[in-house]
């Protein structure tokens, strides 16, 4: 009877052994997985947004400074403060010719409610005039038929590039819009081109799909929204691009120099001159997307470190149950350097697997993600080489660090200490 219990005892207490060792495990694993994921979730999502931010930011255009007319704060040059400043084509070739850390510079002018008609429908849009030096910085994408030329412009032709929702409503679904005349403010404009339809989040001066792309000379001529801008030259705004995205500030004092000598203002008057810096506000945005992505990684970071500790535990108690049998591995001939690679592997391997589990739950995620219909802002969650080479350098390090305390402790002990060790 007593031999009976002391079996059923030693089971349950193998049972129970077991059943802690299992439980330990899936924990530690747990706790791995999960550090994993988020560390490589929180990349991703990093990622994601700073795409999608870029993706925006390319809806409007590529590196592009817009400038304003504004009124002045401060006195200069006998002038009193609170005139009036208009900016004009001359000015245009002005920063051209002055400004050598400027790519390009272009303007454009624009009507806002042109009523324009079709022989199916009507509508009141903003028709802008511009040259094709404009279209090097913003973005007008042409799906059909072609962009305004250098020929539209210096033979002031009546053609026209229609935006996704100005052709809807003037045509319809209609597929033979090319060549087709569409009456601007009662002048006749032919139909040569069409833009695909843009997802914007918001711009400067309306949605680029309401829009009405004609020549500048064309505008200027046919319907100037002021008398200014049909016999002066004015424009409704500047833009520029500087030579370089990093160096934004060097092209932004020099254009100011030239527009406060031509107007009279002091340049460091910034309410004489409204700019709108794109090339700016990027470098903002990604200076703030990095700190929040260091702060995220650094929690998912501790998360994973922590998974190492319940590795390296685990593995501590595993030595200790285990005792007895490095013990008579030693006594057999089991090398020191043997103990230690056989427990070092061990606990790198618990670590990797429980990494790679991370890893594969952080795919299911990102697959599932990416094919919902995203907005514009956050492009998904990318799984890139950079966040595999993240998650594979911390996992590396946590997997070696958690393994070698338990690995040395295993490596040290005697073969007598190990056998009469009892558990």
């Amino acid at each position: 009877m007593r031999a009976t219990e002391s079996i059923v005892g030693m089971c349950s207490q193998t049972w129970a052994s077991v059943t802690r060792n299992k439980l330990r495990s899936f924990l530690t694993m747990f706790g791995i997985a999960w550090g994993m994921t988020s560390l490589a979730l929180m990349t991703a999502m990093g990622d994601g947004f700073r795409t999608g931010q870029r993706n925006y930011w390319k809806q409007i255009g590529t590196n592009v400074v817009l400038l304003f007319g504004g009124r002045t704060q401060r006195h200069a040059d006998g002038q009193t403060a609170g005139r009036q400043i208009a900016l004009y084509e001359s000015d245009v070739d002005a920063i051209r010719r002055q400004c050598p850390d400027v790519r390009v510079a272009s303007y454009e002018v624009k009507r806002y409610g042109t009523p324009a008609e079709s022989d199916f429908n009507s509508g009141r849009f903003t028709t802008s005039g511009i040259p094709p030096e404009y279209l090097l910085m913003r973005t007008f994408p042409v799906e059909t038929g072609r962009q305004i030329n250098e020929a539209d412009l210096a033979g002031v032709r009546r053609v026209c590039v229609l935006g996704a929702t100005v052709k809807k409503q003037l045509f319809a679904d209609r597929g033979d819009v090319l060549g087709r005349e569409v009456r601007i403010a009662g002048y006749p404009y032919q139909v040569i081109g069409l833009m695909s339809e843009k997802r914007q989040s918001s711009s400067f001066d309306g949605w680029d799909n309401e829009k009405i792309l004609v020549p500048a000379t064309a505008l200027r001529r046919d319907f100037p929204p002021s008398p200014g801008i049909g016999t002066k030259g004015e424009v409704s705004h500047i833009a520029y691009q500087p030579v370089s995205a990093s160096d934004w500030e060097t092209p932004q004092r020099q254009v100011k120099r030239v527009l406060g000598r031509l107007h009279n203002f002091d340049p460091e008057d910034e309410a004489a001159v409204h700019t709108v810096d794109y090339v700016r506000l990027m470098q903002i945005f990604d200076k703030t997307f990095d700190t929040a992505e260091r702060f995220l990684a650094f929690v998912a970071v501790v998360t994973l470190v922590l998974g190492g500790v319940g590795v390296m535990n685990t593995m501590m108690m595993a030595v200790s149950e285990r005792t007895n049998e490095i013990g008579l591995k030693k006594a057999l001939g089991a090398t020191r350097r043997r103990i230690l690679a056989d427990f070092f592997m061990e606990g790198v391997f618990l670590a990797v697997m429980s990494g790679l589990g991370g890893m594969v739950v952080v795919s299911i995620i990102a697959a599932v993600v990416n094919s919902l219909h995203l907005d514009g802002m956050f492009s998904g969650l990318p799984i890139q080489v950079r966040t595999l080479l993240i998650g594979a350098t911390a996992l590396g390090s946590v997997a070696i660090l958690s393994a070698i305390p338990p690995a040395w402790r295993a490596a040290r002990l005697t073969p007598v200490e190990a056998l009469r060790y009892e558990s």
